[in-house]
């Protein structure tokens, strides 16, 4: 069986046959094919969205892993850092201590006269020796460093105590009684704030007060109160442009807040030497000088210092 369709075009009249086994084949073909092509799209929908989805959960995963690993390598680098910060306060210390000791090593070798070549106290020592397969081997912790740098800052203490008794030794010797603290550490000028408790300047809360400040014309001339040693002339947080004299038997004399020093570590100082210049440098509101005298590395009153008559 079979049907014929007839068609008009401009050349005329035309017929197509179709038989029935073609019209069903296009009839199956036009319902199945939808069926197909949105079921393939459905699934291949679902892979897409199933991909995806497995996709962002191991971002998601590695991202979280990322996060950890940086809190991680934050904290390491704190924990270093903040080690490192206590060993460095700690080397600092140390060389603060090896400077003393060579100021004070060259202050004697000044005073006493000793061979200036063989004690200077500039140059690192001449050492030296084999190392041993055992040092050479052997591998240095941090626990070990740092009780090597306990070590050293115990022997330290103990050559600075044995040092210093040997320059109150030689001072007492060459400088007798111009080693008397007396007087006051300016020519002109007066005094501006006592020792002890008072009303901070820049904050306005109750401070303590270390020392005795005497106000005057800037640039006018810092005196020593007593012939001595000079320990430090530098600059020194809070006190500006600081002077400090080492008297022996433990007494420390500190000039603050100068304008200009004139003296160098490890000069030998006379009574009433001129040591700085007034200024303003430092935790200061006007040109002054403060004054500290130190017993034993405790801060004591200098007002009875001031007031002392000389010898």
């Amino acid at each position: 069986m079979s049907f014929t369709i007839l068609h008009r075009s401009n050349r005329g009249m035309r017929s197509i046959k179709v038989r029935t086994g073609g019209i069903w084949t296009f009839a199956i073909l036009a319902v199945l094919l939808p069926v197909v092509t949105g079921a393939g799209g459905y699934m291949f929908a679902r892979y897409q969205g199933h991909i995806a989805s497995v996709d962002n959960e191991t971002i998601e995963s590695w991202r979280l892993q990322l996060e950890q690993q940086k809190t991680i390598l934050h904290n390491a680098k704190e924990n270093s850092q903040q080690q490192l910060n206590a060993l460095t306060a700690r080397l600092g210390v140390l060389q603060a201590h090896v400077r003393r000791l060579d100021a004070a090593g060259a202050r004697v070798a000044a005073v006493s006269g000793l061979d200036a070549d063989e004690f200077n106290f500039n140059n690192t020592p001449a050492i030296g020796g084999p190392e041993s397969l055992q040092d050479i081997h052997k591998q240095t912790s941090v626990p070990d460093f740092v009780s090597m740098l306990d070590d050293l800052d115990y022997q330290l203490n103990n050559r600075e105590q044995q040092l210093s008794a040997l320059e109150s030794l030689v001072l007492d010797k060459h400088m007798g009684v111009e080693r008397y603290i007396s007087g006051r550490p300016i020519k002109k000028g007066w005094m501006s704030s006592f020792y002890g408790r008072r009303n901070d300047p820049f904050s306005g809360r109750p401070a303590w007060h270390a020392g005795i400040d005497f106000a005057g014309d800037e640039g006018s001339p810092v005196i020593s109160t007593a012939a001595g040693v000079v320990t430090y002339a530098g600059e020194r947080y809070g006190y500006g442009l600081l002077v400090e004299i080492s008297h022996g038997d433990g007494y420390v004399t500190r000039y603050g807040h100068s304008k200009e020093i004139l003296v160098k570590e490890g000069a030998v100082i006379s009574k009433g030497q001129k040591v700085a210049l007034m200024g303003n440098t430092g935790r200061s509101t006007g040109a002054h000088v403060h004054y500290e005298v130190i017993k034993d590395g405790k801060q004591i009153n200098p007002l009875r210092y001031v007031n002392r008559k000389a010898k």
